[in-house]
């Protein structure tokens, strides 16, 4: 079984249970994903997919890649990702994988990109609480001091500071499926997820214990 798929995220939205209560989920599109690859333990050292995602003209994909993706077929793709796999020869290149390699309920592992927020100072980009606003206070939202002293007489390494800020891969754990619409290719998840709309999102199965 592929352990994933990509996705792009459409936003946010807010559902009912049958219960009645108001659960706010992300609306993701899901798929389909076609093979361009597979990997196995003998010709490459382990076991994947990669799969390919999001139309692109091609027109923009350079000669090696559209040579690499001719084997897949005629379409060209946006992005490639590769997800293990447990057993490769139940699957073909060209052949697509949709939704039903998930179920409602299921808990995932999701990845994105955060929203980039360009060059961004200490309070925004480390929650730093600023100087006081009265009595005369002329520091307000700048870091402070960031000396050592005669020793070791320079900056130590790591020290928050004011710099770019967002557009980083980050991981949400153990989110819940509310609702899958494979008519649509649509996947409902509980709560938030990295990334702004129109986003690329790896939706990945939990790992086991074992």
């Amino acid at each position: 079984m592929c352990k994933g798929l990509l996705g792009k995220k459409l936003g946010m939205a807010g559902i009912f249970s049958p219960d009645g209560k108001h659960i706010p989920v992300t609306v993701i599109q899901v798929g389909p994903c076609v093979i361009t690859q597979i990997k196995t333990v003998v010709a490459d050292g382990y076991n994947a997919l990669q799969l390919g995602f999001g139309e692109k003209k091609r027109s923009r994909i350079n000669k090696p890649m559209q040579g690499h993706l001719k084997k897949s077929g005629e379409g060209c793709f946006e992005f490639l990702r590769e997800f293990p796999v447990d057993d490769p020869s139940e699957y073909a290149i060209g052949s697509t994988i949709g939704l039903d390699l998930f179920e409602v309920g299921e808990l995932v592992d999701i990845a994105g990109a955060s929203k980039g927020r360009g060059f961004s100072g200490v309070i925004k980009r480390h929650g730093f609480h600023g100087g006081p606003e009265t009595h005369g206070c002329r520091s307000h939202r700048v870091p402070g001091s960031i000396g050592s002293s005669a020793w070791p007489s320079r900056v130590t390494k790591g020290k928050k500071m004011p710099g770019h800020y967002g557009d980083e891969r980050n991981t949400v754990k153990n989110i819940e499926i509310i609702d899958i619409r494979p008519e649509e290719n649509l996947i409902l998840i509980k709560g938030a997820v990295p990334g702004s709309k129109s986003g690329l999102i790896e939706i990945r199965k939990k790992k086991s214990l074992q």
